[in-house]
């Protein structure tokens, strides 16, 4: 091994030699893509139970992150560690599931050890190996090779390349499952509730709008042209509401109202009456409509909508401002 330098250049070139082992690598592997690729992604498909996977070392790490994936693309999985799987956690197992078993050589003696019990338990096994002739392999259904002729440690040593090959056979599985279960962006959004995407998907006109405790509110018959200026700029939100006693609607002025006004009617402005001037059917939208199509329909007019009053059965809960949506998305 030729020890590295501390230069700019050696250290880039080391870098980027490393990336260009394992892109290689990655190529050779989509090369060797074959028929057993398809019978996985059937049986896993077809499978009654759950999805578990296992490795120990390295490939447990990337038989954890395969879970994940799995997980958040609507297939059911769990991790399951080959050494605690011989005290008690086997449990986890059942007839009906099946194991995707992880290991470069596939000699592992926590991982052979866990095969034969596979098979007593009437558990189909899926293999990710660079051991076509290993223990793993000759107990595997169905065996996915990965042919890795080195890693990109300089002792090819270690796990590297082998690593990443594996995480990309088992992103090609749960993608491909993904697709096949027309797994759509609203399912994604329920398992990722709290990411950009769950929010934009999940979160309701109810969930993003200013109360009506919050906005300005005036009565129809007894708010004057100034009242509505200083409610205007007290509340910052961009208009004004009129409600009845019944807590229904009866309109609004918007600050683009107050403007237009202002320029054709600016010595007569503090003699105009509300009732005269105020918007008596206004574009409304429900609570129950999604955040993300509330967006869309203030969006997509020839004069966006920066805020609109939100309406239930005809009674004012409050408000949605664009800015808020626009957030979210």
């Amino acid at each position: 091994m030729t020890l590295l330098n501390n230069s700019y250049q050696a250290i880039l070139d080391c870098v980027k030699g490393t990336i260009s082992i394992e892109a290689e690598a990655l190529q050779q592997l989509s090369d060797a893509v074959d028929k057993s690729y398809v019978a996985a992604v059937r049986m896993l498909l077809n499978c009654n139970g759950k999805v578990v996977v296992t490795g120990i070392g390295k490939s447990g790490l990337i038989a954890q992150k395969i879970v994940a994936t799995l997980c958040s693309t609507g297939t059911l999985a769990v991790f399951l560690h080959p050494s605690e799987a011989m005290h008690g956690d086997l449990g986890v197992v059942s007839p009906g599931d099946v194991l995707i078993a992880i290991g470069k050589s596939g000699e592992s003696e926590e991982l052979t050890a866990l095969l034969p019990l596979m098979k007593s338990l009437k558990v189909n096994v899926i293999s990710i190996t660079g051991g076509i002739e290993s223990t793993l392999a000759k107990y595997s259904d169905i065996v996915l090779h990965i042919p890795i002729t080195r890693e990109a440690c300089p002792f090819d040593l270690a796990p590297t390349v082998s690593t990443t090959a594996s995480l990309a056979v088992g992103d090609g599985l749960a993608i491909a499952l993904m697709k096949l279960k027309s797994f759509t962006p609203e399912q994604f959004a329920i398992s990722h509730p709290g990411g950009k995407l769950g929010k934009r998907l999940l979160l309701r006109v109810c969930d993003v709008m200013k109360p009506k405790s919050v906005c300005p509110v005036l009565s129809p018959d007894k708010s004057t042209m100034e009242d509505v200026l200083l409610s205007l700029s007290e509340y910052g939100l961009g208009l004004v509401l009129f409600v009845n006693n019944d807590n229904r609607l009866v309109g609004l002025i918007t600050d683009g109202d107050i403007r237009r006004l202002l320029t054709t009617n600016r010595h007569e402005f503090f003699d105009l009456t509300v009732d005269n001037i105020i918007n008596k059917s206004p574009l409304t939208i429900s609570p129950s409509l999604l955040a993300i199509e509330a967006l869309e329909l203030m969006e997509k007019r020839d004069r966006p909508l920066n805020v609109m009053p939100v309406l239930e059965s005809g009674k004012c809960l409050g408000v949605i401002r664009i800015h808020d949506l626009l957030q979210l998305s």
